[in-house]
C-alpha cells in the first residue's frame, strides 16, 4: 500500500484540501503515520472526526472531535497548539472545491454523511441573549461542574482566576500564589477594619473569607451559580466568618445594598457582554460611596496594530470553541473599551497592571493538577468534560503566551464631590 493509500496519507490529502495546513504529523486508526516524527502528532482515531470537519473546518470542528475522543495528541499538548495556532485563529475558510481525488479521499475514509451530532458537553442555550434566566444557565454551564472537580483542577485556594507570582523559586506553590493575588487585591483596594466590600462573582469565597479575615471587613459575596454558593457558605461557616461575610445567589443586576466602601469584581465582567456592559459600569459606579475604589479584574483581547489589522470580513467568524464549550455567551473586550466603558460611568481609573504572564503560568499549573489526576477527573465528570478543560486551559496558556490576549487589573474610583480620589499620591503604598 503506498504512504497515499494509507489513512494517514489520506488525511494529509484531506487536511491539504480543506486548507487545514496542519504542521503536525498524522496517525490514522489503521496504524499508519505521516509526517516527522520529531514533533508532534495528531492521532485520528475514527472517521467521524473527519466527518465533524467536512462539516466545520475550523477550530470548533476539531474541537468537537476531540470532546468525542475522536483526535488526540502524541506529544506536548501546548507545542502542538502553538503549531496549529495560526490554522485555528485564523479567517474562515472558504469551501473546499471537491475535486476527483479529494472525493475519492473522503469516500475511502468514511468522511462523507450527514453531520454528527455534537458531543453532549456543548453547551445549548435558549432566550435572549444576556437575559438573567440565560445568564443563569450559561454559568451553571461552566460553574456546576462539580466543586471536587474545581478542587482537583484549582488546588485547595479554590481560586479560578489568574495567580500572582512573586516568585520563581520551585516551594513557591500555586497556593502561596493565588494567596498573594488576593491580597494585592486587597491592598488595591485599601481594606481596613469596619468597612463594606462587594465582591461581584465571588466564586467560591475565597477573596471574600481573605478579605474578612486579614482584613477586618463585612463582605457581601454574590454568585449565580447554586453550587458556588453552597460551598462558598459552607467555606465561611467553617472560618467562622458568618457574622462578616454573606453569600448570596443573586446577579449583579439585582443587588440594592449599597454604598459600600470597594467593589471587587475578579473574573467576572467576561460574562458581562458587550452590550450590558455600560450598565455592569453603571451599577457598580451606584453602589459604591464617594471616594470608594473599584478593582475590576478583566481577561482582555489584544487590539492588532493597524498596519497587520485583518481587512474586513464579509462572513460571519468561525464559530470560537471556547463559546461553544466553555464560556458560552462570554465576550472580551480590549483593555482601551473597558477603560473607556469604566470613565463614562463616572469612574476615574487610576491605575492599570498587566498580569499575561502570570495567567500563562496560571494555567499551566491548572493543566497538570487535571493531569496528575486525570482518572478521578474522568470520574467526577465525563471524559468528554475532562477533555474540554485540557484543551481550553492549555489553548489559553498559549494564547497568553503569544500576547494575543491579556488580564489587567484596573484599579478605579468614583470621585469625592470635591474631585478627590483620597488615593495617596505616589504607589509606595503597593510596594
Amino acid at each position: 500500500m503506498t504512504r497515499t493509500h494509507t489513512v494517514a496519507g489520506r488525511l494529509r490529502s484531506v487536511m491539504d484540501a480543506l486548507g487545514l495546513d496542519l504542521p503536525v504529523a498524522f496517525a490514522g486508526w489503521d496504524g499508519s503515520r505521516s509526517g516527522s516524527a520529531d514533533g508532534p502528532t495528531l492521532v485520528v482515531r475514527h472517521p467521524r472526526a473527519l466527518r465533524r470537519l467536512v462539516w466545520q473546518p475550523n477550530q470548533l470542528g476539531l474541537g468537537r472531535a476531540w470532546v468525542a475522543g475522536e483526535v488526540a495528541v502524541e506529544g506536548d499538548l501546548y507545542e502542538t497548539l502553538r503549531r496549529l495556532d495560526p490554522v485555528l485563529t485564523g479567517d474562515p475558510i472558504d469551501p473546499p472545491k471537491i475535486t476527483g481525488g479529494l472525493m475519492r479521499d473522503l469516500v475511502a475514509l468514511g468522511a462523507l454523511g450527514r453531520q454528527p451530532a455534537p458531543p453532549a458537553e456543548e453547551a445549548q442555550l435558549a432566550g435572549s441573549r444576556h437575559s438573567l434566566r440565560r445568564d443563569r444557565r450559561a454559568i451553571s454551564h461552566h460553574y456546576d461542574v462539580g466543586n471536587d472537580f474545581y478542587r482537583l483542577v484549582l488546588g485547595e485556594s479554590m481560586v479560578y482566576s489568574c495567580a500572582y507570582w512573586r516568585s520563581s523559586d520551585e516551594d513557591y506553590t500555586l497556593a502561596d500564589a493565588q494567596r498573594d493575588k488576593l491580597e494585592l487585591i486587597c491592598r488595591k483596594l485599601g481594606l481596613r477594619p469596619g468597612m463594606r466590600l462587594l465582591d461581584v462573582g465571588c466564586g467560591w469565597g475565597s477573596l471574600a473569607i481573605h478579605a474578612a479575615r486579614e482584613h477586618g471587613v463585612d463582605v457581601l459575596g454574590l454568585t449565580i451559580s447554586q453550587e458556588q454558593a453552597d460551598l462558598a457558605r459552607k467555606r465561611v461557616a467553617e472560618a467562622g466568618l458568618t457574622g462578616h461575610v454573606e453569600i448570596r445567589l443573586q446577579d449583579y443586576r439585582e443587588v440594592d445594598d449599597g454604598p459600600f466602601d470597594a467593589v471587587s469584581s475578579v473574573g467576572m465582567a467576561e460574562h458581562v457582554g458587550a452590550s450590558e456592559y455600560a450598565g455592569y459600569a453603571a451599577i457598580l459606579f451606584r453602589q459604591l460611596r464617594r471616594g470608594g475604589r473599584l478593582l475590576n479584574h478583566q481577561i482582555a483581547e489584544r487590539t492588532q496594530p493597524a498596519p497587520t489589522r485583518r481587512p474586513a470580513r464579509t462572513r460571519l467568524p468561525a464559530p470560537s470553541f471556547i463559546q461553544a464549550y466553555v464560556f458560552p455567551d462570554g465576550e472580551l473586550a480590549p483593555l482601551g473599551t473597558t477603560v473607556n466603558l469604566l470613565e463614562a460611568a463616572g469612574f476615574e481609573v487610576r491605575d492599570v497592571e498587566s498580569l499575561r504572564e502570570h495567567y500563562a503560568r496560571t494555567l499551566r499549573a491548572w493543566v497538570a493538577n487535571l493531569e496528575a489526576n486525570w482518572a478521578e477527573a474522568v470520574r467526577l465528570t465525563t471524559p468528554g468534560r475532562a477533555r474540554v478543560w485540557r484543551l481550553y486551559m492549555a489553548g489559553s496558556a498559549v494564547s497568553f503566551d503569544a500576547g494575543r490576549i491579556g488580564v489587567n487589573q484596573i484599579l478605579a474610583v468614583k470621585p469625592r464631590l470635591d474631585g478627590g480620589s483620597a488615593l495617596p499620591p505616589t504607589r509606595d503604598w503597593l510596594s
